[in-house]
């Protein structure tokens, strides 16, 4: 089994960052749709599903490194052909796309949850503050992100200093990836490489950005051989899951106690399937923006594309209201996998209109992430659209800040 990977070469160099590829772009709504499942079962899951619902996201925390994975392979293949990467401006875009959207979204949140909270105005400035340097609850990604962009003209070079060795580097990156990883899990790092710190800290992720910036300089190989061997890609990406799943439950029942905690995000075990996992939603991208595809499905991928920052960054608004009106208590009346399915497309799409509407105004930018969108706007024919537009997280955000 295999894809039509013509239609989709990604050959021509770019020299700005303003390029787009669609199929990358594609990724973003289904890695979203991901990030919402996780809140979606933490926040409603009914009490008695801790097993099942442990078993669900030992397998849907990988949209942390998908995320993280796209925003350096969009990033890289936009840089590929500069040579030298101007600082100021670089980072002051990558601020505006990433830093002041978080910075408005972190003051958002901080409102909604002062509900039902209780304090003086100092301390709560200081727990405001607090949130801002760690990232409140899914907006740490962007935190990881920054760091990232930072390091980003090292990265670069390094990649540049290594060409021609870039499977060794991957190898090599990928075996310090599992000792990282190993060594979290089992305890041996100190507290503040271990568990919540470790959600902040790039070194936890590095393999992920290091392999999308690998494979945005080799795209038209990777994409030429992932497309050729589709079976292959899925079949040994759910046998991972398998062996990530199995090894949950044999850590949750206490089988073996050298299996370590199974409530820990950061698992060795996981590796194999987030590898597998980010390439399937490759292909899943693939698919989804292939000229067999109808104008209709190609369209609503593009607006989940579009859309797919201020998914990420609204989400936990719909998720905390829906808990104020007492959502959780549909539990009784509806069977939870089902009700969860439904929590999902309800906040989905709210988060979707919710982006339409900002990106149609002022707020555009500071809250979305993206230009702001004329009012009335011809829209282009999609089976001859290319999507290069700019889109905020082409060269910095939308590409890791979804």
């Amino acid at each position: 089994m295999s894809i039509d990977a013509s239609p989709l070469s990604p050959a021509i160099p770019v020299s700005g960052t303003r390029k787009r590829l669609d199929h990358i772009d594609a990724m973003r709504p289904v890695k979203q749709f991901g990030v919402v499942s996780t809140h979606t079962l933490i926040a409603f899951a009914p009490v008695g599903t801790g097993i099942a619902v442990g078993a669900g996201l030992q397998l849907l925390h990988v949209t942390r490194e998908a995320f993280l994975f796209i925003s350096a392979c969009m990033i890289t293949y936009s840089f590929r052909a500069v040579m030298r990467v101007e600082l100021r401006p670089f980072w002051r875009r990558r601020f505006m796309a990433v830093g002041v959207p978080y910075l408005c979204w972190t003051v958002i949140y901080f409102f909604i949850t002062l509900r039902g909270t209780t304090g003086t105005l100092s301390s709560r400035l200081t727990h405001l503050a607090y949130l801002t340097g760690t990232g409140y609850y899914q907006l740490y990604f962007l935190v990881v992100l920054l760091e990232f962009y930072a390091l980003f003209p090292l990265f670069l070079l390094l990649l540049r200093r290594t060409v021609g060795h870039h499977t060794a580097l991957l190898v090599a990156s990928g075996v310090l990836q599992v000792l990282i990883v190993s060594l979290m899990h089992w305890g041996v790092f100190p507290r503040w490489m271990r568990g919540f710190w470790a959600t902040r800290e790039i070194i936890s992720y590095q393999f992920y950005l290091i392999a999308g910036m690998v494979v945005a300089l080799h795209l038209d190989e990777v994409h030429r051989w992932l497309c050729g061997h589709v079976r292959l890609v899925l079949g040994l990406t759910l046998a991972s899951a398998g062996v990530a799943e199995l090894w949950y439950f044999l850590a949750v029942h206490h089988v073996a106690s050298w299996l370590g905690s199974s409530s820990d995000p950061f698992q060795p075990v996981v590796i194999p399937w987030n590898i597998g996992a980010i390439a399937s939603i490759y292909l899943l991208g693939v698919w989804l923006v292939g000229r067999g595809r109808s104008a209709r499905t190609r369209s609503l991928t593009k607006t989940g594309s579009d859309d797919s920052y201020g998914i990420y960054l609204a989400q936990l608004v719909f998720i905390t209201v829906l808990g104020w009106v007492g959502w959780r208590h549909l539990n009784t009346a509806i069977p939870w996998p089902i009700l969860s399915l439904i929590t999902v497309a309800i906040v989905f799409l709210a988060c979707i209109a919710l982006t339409e509407l900002l990106a149609r105004t002022v707020l555009a930018k500071p809250l979305t992430g993206r230009s702001r969108v004329p009012r009335r706007v011809h829209q282009p024919d999609p089976e001859n659209s290319h999507f290069t537009g700019e889109g905020p997280m082409v060269s910095s955000a939308q590409s890791g800040r979804d």
